[in-house]
């Protein structure tokens, strides 16, 4: 299953990305996450159906400094995802 989405709120500046690529790899999870330029993040990832479920509940909670308001899911990203998820700059 695949997850392309963009996470909006307090997402930036508190740790967000490092903690979805830990949530990633826990799960063996591809895919990476990035900062996008309205504070925003965006984050794509595959792997299996309960996986992504767990994923995307991470996502909603995200780290302690973190204040998730919204989750927008997109089309599948168009490119393969590779192991091991990673943080893009």
């Amino acid at each position: 299953m695949h997850l392309h989405a963009v996470v909006r709120g307090r997402v930036q500046g508190v740790g967000f990305r490092w903690f979805v690529r830990e949530a990633a790899h826990r799960l063996g999870l591809a895919g990476w996450v990035r900062n996008l330029p309205d504070g925003s993040v965006e984050v794509a990832a595959d792997g299996d159906a309960d996986l992504i479920a767990s994923f995307r509940a991470a996502l909603r909670e995200g780290p302690s400094g973190a204040t998730v308001t919204n989750i927008d899911e997109l089309p599948p990203h168009a490119q393969a995802l590779d192991h091991p998820f990673v943080i893009q700059r």
